[in-house]
Parts: C-alpha cells; sequence; structure tokens
C-alpha cells in the first residue's frame, strides 16, 4: 500500500513536470508567433499576458472549493515575474524560438548554480568543467558570425533567465502553489500596465485581435496555469532537479519553431545546445556536499 502511494506520487510528480515543460515551451513559440508576424508589439504582449493570467488564476482561487493557505506577499518574486515576461517579450523581437529558449533557459540554470554556491554547496571537478562548457556554449553562441544571435536580443534574453532562476527558486516550498502564484500575476500586472502606459504615451503600441488571443493565450494558459502546474511540481523537486528537467524546453521550443514558425536549426544552435545542456547538466548531476 505505501509503495504504491510513493508510485502514484512520484508518477504525479513527473507528469505535473512534463506539463510545466511543455508550457514553458508553448511561451517561446506563442510570443515568437504574436512578434514575428507583427500582430502585437511587445509591451502590450506583456501587459496583456500578465492581466489576462491574474484574471484567470484569481477566478480559479476564489472559486476553488478549499480556502488558501496562510501565506505572505512575495514582491522579490512579483518583480522577478514581471522583469521575466518584459525583457522575454524584448528580446523574441529578434530570436528565434529556439534560439531564444537556449539563451533563456541556460541563464536559469546558470543562476540557480551561482545561488547554490552562495547557500554553500561545494562541487567537484566534474562540475566546474560543466560549468565552463556551459559558459563557452553561450559565448559561441552569442560571438559574432553568420548565424549568431542579435547581441541585444540575447543579453535580454539572459536578464530575463536570472529573473526566472530566482523566481522559481523563491517558489520552491510554498504551502499553496495556486495562491502563491496568483498573488505574484496579481502584483506584477499593475508594473507591466505602468509599462504600457509609459509606451502609449510615445504612441509605440500596436496589436490585433490575433496578437491580442495569442497574449491571452500566453498568460492564461501557458503562463498562469503552466506556473501553478510549475509550482506544484516544484514542491516534490530538488533544487538540482528542478533545474535538470528544465533543460528539455530548448529542445522542444527549438523543434516547435521548426514545425511551427519554419525556423531552421542552424549548425551553431546545435553545437551551441549540446555544449550548454551538455555542460549543465554534468553541473547537475555531479555530486555536492554542503
Amino acid at each position: 500500500m505505501h509503495d504504491a502511494r510513493g508510485g502514484l506520487l512520484i508518477l504525479q510528480t513527473i507528469v505535473l513536470t512534463a506539463v510545466a515543460m511543455l508550457a514553458f515551451a508553448a511561451n517561446s513559440l506563442l510570443c515568437r508567433l504574436a512578434l514575428q508576424r507583427g500582430e502585437i508589439d511587445p509591451v502590450s504582449f506583456a501587459g496583456i499576458r500578465l492581466v489576462s493570467g491574474a484574471i484567470v488564476l484569481a477566478v480559479i482561487v476564489r472559486f476553488r472549493s478549499e480556502r488558501p493557505a496562510p501565506g505572505h506577499a512575495d514582491w522579490l518574486a512579483a518583480a522577478m515575474l514581471f522583469v521575466y515576461v518584459a525583457f522575454f517579450s524584448f528580446a523574441y523581437l529578434t530570436l528565434s524560438a529556439g534560439t531564444g529558449a537556449l539563451i533563456l533557459f541556460g541563464a536559469v540554470q546558470l543562476t540557480m548554480f551561482s545561488v547554490g554556491l552562495r547557500s554553500g554547496e561545494k562541487f567537484g571537478s566534474v562540475a566546474w568543467l560543466g560549468l565552463a562548457l556551459a559558459v563557452a556554449g553561450l559565448v559561441y553562441l552569442v560571438s559574432p558570425g553568420i548565424a549568431a544571435p542579435p547581441l541585444v536580443g540575447a543579453a535580454l534574453m539572459a536578464i530575463a533567465g536570472v529573473a526566472w532562476g530566482v523566481y522559481s527558486l523563491r517558489g520552491r516550498g510554498v504551502a499553496d502553489p495556486l495562491a502563491a502564484t496568483a498573488g505574484n500575476f496579481a502584483r506584477a500586472a499593475p508594473l507591466a500596465l505602468l509599462l504600457s502606459v509609459l509606451f502609449i504615451a510615445n504612441a509605440r503600441v500596436y496589436a490585433n485581435g490575433a496578437g491580442v488571443a495569442l497574449a491571452i493565450a500566453s498568460g492564461a494558459l501557458t503562463s498562469g496555469i503552466g506556473y501553478v502546474i510549475w509550482y506544484a511540481a516544484l514542491s516534490k523537486l530538488t533544487a538540482m532537479r528542478a533545474a535538470t528537467v528544465q533543460l528539455s524546453v530548448p529542445l522542444i521550443a527549438a523543434f516547435g519553431g521548426v514545425a511551427f514558425l519554419s525556423e531552421a536549426i542552424t549548425p551553431r544552435l546545435a553545437a551551441a545546445s549540446a555544449t550548454i545542456l551538455g555542460g549543465i547538466a554534468m553541473v547537475l548531476t555531479s555530486k555536492s556536499r554542503t
């Protein structure tokens, strides 16, 4: 009985994690699709994404059967969510879905690795070799050349990755993933609206029905509900495992870009993917001690 219960919990964690990874990859595809076709500007996409996510989550929290678990307002998590969404949107003006996801989650893993070091974890030679490979892969990906991504876009996505790494770390151990995510979206949405007002004043916003629909899908489904699923999975994952599973997102996004956005997998992207993901996997699977 006990073993069956444990197996069920493991299966539940696997399913939650897999769905969350698909949602993360879908965010890259939806954002790139909207911006690539000029359906909407990045500020409007970010604002609609956060507001629609906040509304859907507030409705779910309001009508669910159980009462929210007691918690505190995590303003740092909300700020990191806003930074991630805003920089993510601007970066996808120039980056392909696969390249953007690779830079994003490369930065996420390096952020988590750095936090581990600061918290007292000690890593062996294999981990340091993996870190060196990951950094070398990122440098190669964004270095000047025929197939190199735009430097500004790469820098914006790297900042988004750092913010997402901090946001993920803040979500570990929350008592109520749904309420915590709803609160984060509710506090981040006004920041996005303020940014939109600043751009409206300069007449730099535009959107059509398709762009708004893609932003709502990203906010309500793959962001709002997707992040709730991720927070639920995080409660059952160690920090290293949480970082490891996200290595699948760039590959899902890259092949999704090929299938839905007619993007190409360049030799540079393929080589950088192998180097970065392999290096980070070495870091995350190596033994560490506190």
